[in-house]
């Protein structure tokens, strides 16, 4: 077994030594790939459950009509000689006329009552047309609504007529008398049942359905027109809901074989085993039975009811029988009204079935309405045979001899057939015949082990499947194993109702109803419960007090507070995961439930998981805590110190590295601003204040040289790919960005004053989808001016202004919200953007009288435009309409991408590029933040229409839903990328063979030596200035980064595959780049010099490129032109990625667990600008800005881990690079040009080499020992590792010999000698050994 473990995980067996190497890729955990990073957060859209019976029926009246006139046969049939006499299994000639009759009646009743003891019975025998009108008028005003069986026999009558009567008798019984069909309707109204058994039964049914269809079109008529004849009189019931079951159809006779009763119909229908039998020993095969005769099977021993005897086992396998056939054949709504609606109805049909399969052996074809499809030759009927062989061929033995009965194996082969289901089939098919049969034996003690597992295992497949079994009515049955206390079915039990809840929710109240709720409060209470049992048993009570007061109130009752926060340490992380989601649930807006979480201080044993490795549990604890404060219940001092605690503690996830708990985190916020709305409003009122007063000095206006860009004259603009973020909103200029970027609204250079004039509006599409409230209104808190407002509060204090009072909570969850308002990834700044608004807006609105009305004072934001509401411009992916380039033409001028969203406080009218906004001249120059347009004068104390309080503020992430879609999943099943035989598998194999083959081939070349390095391989201008250059390791793609976007080129074809906004603000700029999972399935990552980090999918390919996840690596950066930006490594074997920059730490994250993991302290007072780390050796080598080189060692205390540092530059370390290989060695370079190699070991450089001065950027090739310069002095020039210059460059090939621009950055590839080059003239060049290589 071992062997095939190992099997599984590697692919290849009997590797030559070159692709062995390659086997470590297998071994190299993905990261970022984890359910939560690849699909969107949202629960799973709800199945239409139709299982529940919409209107359960019973039949309580029964009318048994004999018209039998027993000694006068009737004049229209001729009968054979001898005839089919028996009635009930009564001779009628055997004795006297009435006694005959009176007793036939009596056993008609007794056959019912088999069926539906309950019911109330009345018989007319021999009726005249009156009695009949009395018998069924008094039934119906009994019953109600409920369902009426009328059973008429009419064996000694003339057949019923084609004007649809059948016939009674007059008081003397001298003539028949006819009775019509139409006033047998309108005694017994709807809903009834009808049986006939008699000649031409099939008249009836159609005479039937005509009168039905009339009544309908009176009832239509008397709608209409009240003044109608017809709508005077009183309405005739429709019979819609009408059952009928006949004999045979309209032109047939019944049987008259003398071996079988004359009731051959009332036989099938009310004693079914009986006939089954008889039949069975009437065919020619039952010779084969020896010994059995008609005599010996009125003998067989036991009782119909109890299924230890022959007798029952019989009748039970004929009710699973009937059952199956009947689910396998009919349409599921026609299966649901007929065999679950009504227990007599049920058993009629079921019964019908075996009538349809008798009497066609003798030329008569039962009829029923609503109509069947054919099931005589269904293939059970033969399982059905078989079964009855089985025990006939036992009775001689076990009536003369005694002998014990030997149990019908049925059952257990049926099991199996179903089990063979579950393990041959494949995925899409044919659900499996037996599931009816699984459900007979679940309270079968014999079989209900095996019966609840294979259940468990077909229930698994999917939330179809639980459809299914809740359609074929296994819900009863499983909600009666509850009460067991058989330890055994609990693991069983625990996983079906986790199916049942994680499908259908529904079914919390009828757990709650029948004490379910307990046993699954047993189950999570046993500590000898496997852990996954135990989860699941939270998960099934965290759906019974899901927004179910009842339920809350049972829980809390059955002690599941204590229970959970027991096992909040347990340490299966979905256990702690789906207990926190209990908590949160059982106390949301249920006050008694809170205040025993205070008692058992539940708030602060949930603060531990606000640290737990795993995200999703960190989630659920926020939930938790966000539910605890977000109680609407009046505030004691107590509890408002509680959730002040719980707030501080939650403000300490602000930069959590996983998006989803950020998310949950603005949600848990959120419920505290709803619960201290006004504090909040005190304190929305003194930050905008402050924001109006204060003048920020944006770092961004500053503008870098060389990076002008003109547009207006330009031929043509390039569209940028429109970029998804989960929410598939993110079109590259719609409003979402509004919040984001405010992007360079001035065409003319970076953070230019330009910025403020309305023809540079740009074109944006309406904010519908993603802000503000239903009507298109615009946010009150442009993203500017929350931005400005999180740098204000940052460099002023707030104290000095805000009474002491308010220095508090309140303030600082202000703080964090502006915070959040910042995030890089939108939904979590979409989310804090509502919430600061709703609150901006409330506080605004109440204050609006006093004081925020005198339009003196100015504002930084810029003039909003008028809400001209049809005017939106809608363009796919929303970019201006202009001509695009093909990719891989020059054009002399690529410019930037089109302008991203002006800052507007309005809805954003959409000029066109370049023409002016109408109205823009009502506007003052600098208009007050929350002032209305001029077309609207706000009145005082009057809400406008269209804001309308528009955060409700039941924000919710869907957390929870996304989270329960975990036990609607097979779980069972083997995971794509385990199954040797799937897509997923194959392709990540053809992947590690490239992987391989490019490793082999680009070490053989190193190999030989590399003598030159300036052939050019490629050229192309890029969009923007390229800033970062990254290869991607194994395919020929190249990600090339200006300030905000990222371009993507295919290097040997020489095209460009992708170009698309980084979302990162205006005043920030994209500083180093990392492939992830570069070996498979490559994400990239990208840092900026405000310490965000952005992980993309999805690019360089067909699809629409989507951000993973976003989180703020580096908190307290300020963006500035000068610094280092932020530095990045990242280390592929353990998932770490260390981060530095403009900080005096080196910050370690975790990216499987989404948490910082370590901050090592740098001891120095300049910026980090190279880092380098080896993970066998776990050294860091960090290069700084004041030329030091310093080694790290991260299994050391922050103290001492600082192992070593150099500090023999003189200036500015442009790169430090460390070695990979066990003794791998650190080499450093200064912008002086100095090279020096240490050995991590001794306290001096081992060499030293000179190159060129004034070094802007340099790359050290991993596997070549090349390195590469450039310069301000716009050239390249390559160096090997003696110091030997090997090539220079200094020219492009074509354009008549342009000469290089000032060199931007540089990279090679990690394994082809290939080194790509970014000028600030927009060029991107790849030289390379030769040109043939590749």
């Amino acid at each position: 077994m071992k062997m095939d473990s190992e099997l599984l995980h590697s692919p290849a067996v009997g590797l030559t030594e070159e692709e062995e190497a390659d086997m470590n890729d297998w071994k190299l955990p993905l990261t970022f790939m984890k359910k939560r990073h690849l699909e969107k957060i949202e629960g799973s859209k709800a199945l239409a459950q139709s299982w529940r019976m919409k209107d359960r029926m019973k039949t309580v009246s029964v009318a048994l009509v004999l018209c039998l006139n027993v000694g006068v046969d009737p004049p229209d049939v001729v009968k054979t000689s001898p005839c089919a006499r028996l009635e009930c299994w009564i001779d009628p000639l055997s004795m006297s006329p009435q006694k005959a009759l009176e007793t036939i009646g009596a056993n008609l009743q007794k056959q019912y009552e088999n069926w539906q003891p309950r019911a109330r019975y009345k018989q007319s025998l021999d009726p005249t047309v009156d009695e009949v009108k009395k018998l069924c008028t008094s039934l119906r005003r009994n019953a109600k609504e409920e369902r009426v069986l009328f059973h008429y026999n009419g064996h000694g009558v003339p057949r019923p007529t084609v004007n649809g009567e059948i016939w009674v008798f007059n008081k003397n019984y001298t003539q028949y008398i006819p009775l019509s069909i139409y006033d047998l309707q309108t005694w017994m109204g709807s809903p009834s049942i009808f049986v006939y058994d008699c000649s031409n039964a099939g008249i009836i049914v159609k005479s039937f359905k005509q009168f039905a269809l009339q009544r309908e079109q009176e009832l239509e008529v008397a709608a209409i027109n009240p003044s109608h004849p017809l709508a005077q009189m009183p309405l005739p019931p429709s019979m819609k809901n009408c059952i009928q079951l006949a004999a045979c159809e309209a032109n047939e006779l019944l049987p008259m074989n003398p071996d079988l009763p004359a009731d051959l119909f009332t036989s099938c229908l009310t004693t079914p085993i009986k006939i089954a039998l008889r039949w069975f020993c009437m065919q020619k095969s039952a010779k084969l039975v020896p010994g059995v005769t008609l005599d010996l099977i009125e003998k067989i021993p036991g009782r119909l009811n109890d299924r230890r005897t022959p007798l029952g086992e019989l009748n039970w396998i004929f009710t699973a029988i009937t059952d199956t056939i009947a689910w396998n054949v009919l349409p599921r709504d026609l299966f649901q009204k007929l065999f679950r609606q009504d227990l007599l109805v049920a058993s009629l049909f079921r019964n019908f079935l075996l009538a349809e399969r008798i009497m066609r052996s003798y030329n008569c074809t039962p009829v029923s309405s609503p109509r069947l499809p054919p099931t005589y030759m269904h293939a059970m009927w033969q399982a059905w045979d078989l079964a009855v062989d089985i025990c006939l061929s036992q009775l001689p033995t076990i009536i003369e001899e005694g002998t014990a009965f030997r149990h019908s194996p049925f059952f257990a082969e049926q099991l199996t057939a179903f089990q063979v289901w579950l393990t041959m089939g494949v995925e899409n098919r044919n659900p499996p015949e037996q599931l009816p049969i699984v459900l007979q034996v679940l309270l079968s003690q014999v079989h209900r082990l095996r019966a609840l597992d294979l259940l468990g295992r077909f229930l698994d497949l999917g939330p179809w499947a639980v459809s299914l079994a809740l359609s074929v009515g296994i819900f009863p049955y499983v909600l009666k194993l509850l009460q067991s206390s058989a330890r055994e079915l609990r693991p069983l039990l625990v996983f079906i109702w986790a199916k049942i809840l994680a499908v259908d929710s529904s079914c919390q109240a009828d757990l709650v109803k029948d004490n379910g709720h307990k046993y699954f409060l047993s189950v999570l209470a046993d500590s000898y419960m496997p852990a996954e049992h135990r989860t699941m048993a939270v998960f099934i009570l965290a759906v019974i007090v899901n927004s179910y007061n009842t339920g809350q109130e049972a829980c809390l009752q059955g002690n599941l507070i204590a229970n959970c926060l027991e096992q909040l340490s347990d340490p299966h992380p979905l256990l702690r995961q789906w207990v926190a989601i209990c908590l949160g649930r059982i106390w949301q807006n249920f006050e008694p439930a809170r205040w025993c979480g205070v008692r058992d201080s539940a708030h602060e044993k949930l603060y531990t998981l606000l640290s737990d490795p795993i995200p999703e549990v960190r989630c659920a604890a926020v939930f938790a805590l966000g539910t605890f404060v977000g109680n609407s219940a009046e505030r004691t001092d107590h509890s408002t110190t509680i959730d002040h605690n719980v707030a501080m503690m939650l403000a300490q996830l602000i930069n959590d590295g996983s998006p989803v708990v950020r998310k949950e985190l603005v949600v848990a916020l959120s419920h505290l601003v709803v619960q201290y709305e006004s504090n909040f409003c005190t304190v929305a009122l003194q930050f905008i204040e402050e924001e109006k007063n204060y003048a920020v000095p944006s770092p961004a206006n500053t503008s870098e040289p060389g990076n002008m860009t003109p547009v207006r004259d330009s031929p043509a603009i390039p569209r940028l790919r429109s970029v998804n973020s989960y929410t598939n909103i993110r079109a590259v200029t719609t409003a979402r960005n509004l919040n984001k970027s405010l992007q360079n609204l001035n065409l003319n250079e970076e953070g230019g004053p330009a910025a403020l004039s309305p023809g540079n509006l740009s074109t944006s599409s309406s904010a519908s989808s993603t802000l503000g409230s239903p009507d298109n209104d615009e946010y009150i808190l442009s993203f500017e001016t929350i931005d400005k407002m999180r740098r204000v509060s940052s460099y002023s204090s707030l104290n000095s202004l805000i009474g002491v009072s308010f220095n508090s909570v309140y303030t600082q969850i202000w703080r964090v919200l502006l915070h959040l308002a910042a995030d890089p990834f939108p939904e979590v700044s979409d989310l804090a953007m509502k919430v600061l608004n709703s609150i901006a807006y409330k506080a605004t609105m109440n204050a609006r009288p006093q004081r925020i009305l005198d339009s003196g004072s100015l504002t930084q934001s810029a003039p909003a435009s008028p809400t001209s509401k049809g005017t939106h411009i809608h363009q796919a992916g929303g970019s201006p309409p202009m001509p695009s380039t093909s990719s891989s033409s020059l054009t002399n001028e690529v410019p930037k991408p089109p302008p991203r969203e002006p800052p507007a406080t309005r809805p954003p009218y959409t000029p066109t590029l370049g023409g002016q906004a109408p109205h823009s001249h009502q506007f003052p120059r600098t208009r007050k933040m929350f002032e209305k347009g001029p077309e609207q004068a706000a009145e005082d104390g009057e809400e406008p229409g269209g804001h309308r309080n528009y955060v409700s503020l039941a924000l919710q992430t869907g957390l929870c839903d996304w989270s329960a879609k975990y036990f609607a999943q097979p779980v069972m099943k083997i995971p794509e990328e385990h199954d040797l035989e799937s897509q997923v598998r194959m392709e990540r194999q053809w992947r590690f063979l490239r992987n391989a083959r490019v490793r082999r081939q680009s070490r053989v070349i190193t190999q030989r030596g590399i003598s030159r390095l300036d052939d050019q391989i490629f050229i192309n201008r890029n969009p923007g200035v390229p800033s970062v250059v990254k290869f991607h390791p194994f395919n020929t793609c190249i990600a090339v980064a200006d300030k905000d976007s990222i371009c993507f080129w295919d290097w040997e074809k020489g095209e460009r595959l992708d170009y698309f906004y980084n979302g990162n603000p205006r005043y920030t700029r994209i500083t180093a780049m990392e492939y992830l999972n570069g070996h498979d399935c490559s994400l990239l990552l990208t840092a900026t010099d405000d310490g965000a980090l952005r992980v993309w999918k999805n690019f360089a390919d067909q699809k629409n490129p989507e951000m993973v996840t976003a989180w703020q690596g580096l908190s307290d950066m300020l963006p500035t032109t000068r610094g280092a930006g932020m530095v990045v490594d990242w280390e592929q074997e353990t998932g770490l990625l260390m981060t530095s920059g403009d900080v005096r730490v080196i910050r370690i994250w975790d990216t499987d667990r989404e948490m910082k993991v370590q901050d090592i302290p740098t001891g120095a007072d300049s910026c980090v600008t190279s880092l380098s780390c080896d993970s066998q050796r776990s050294l860091i080598v960090a290069g700084l800005g004041d030329g030091s080189v310093r080694v790290f060692d991260r299994r050391m205390g922050p103290s001492e881990c600082r192992v070593m540092t150099y500090r023999e530059h003189g200036a500015w370390v442009v790169k430090a690079h460390l070695q990979k290989e066990t003794d791998g060695n650190i080499i450093s370079v200064s912008v002086n040009g100095d090279v020096r190699f240490f050995e991590p070991r001794t306290p001096d450089s081992i060499n030293v080499l000179q190159t060129v001065k004034g070094l802007t950027a340099l790359d050290i090739h991993p596997q070549a020992n090349l390195f590469a310069c450039g310069s301000m002095n716009q050239f390249i020039a390559v160096y090997n590792a003696n110091g030997d210059v090997i090539s220079n460059i200094k020219y492009y090939d074509g354009f008549m010999g342009q000469r290089i621009g000032a060199i931007s950055c540089l990279a090679f590839h990690p394994h082809w000698p290939h080194l790509a080059v970014g000028s600030n003239d927009y060029y991107m060049s790849i030289y390379s050994a030769e040109k043939r290589l590749r």
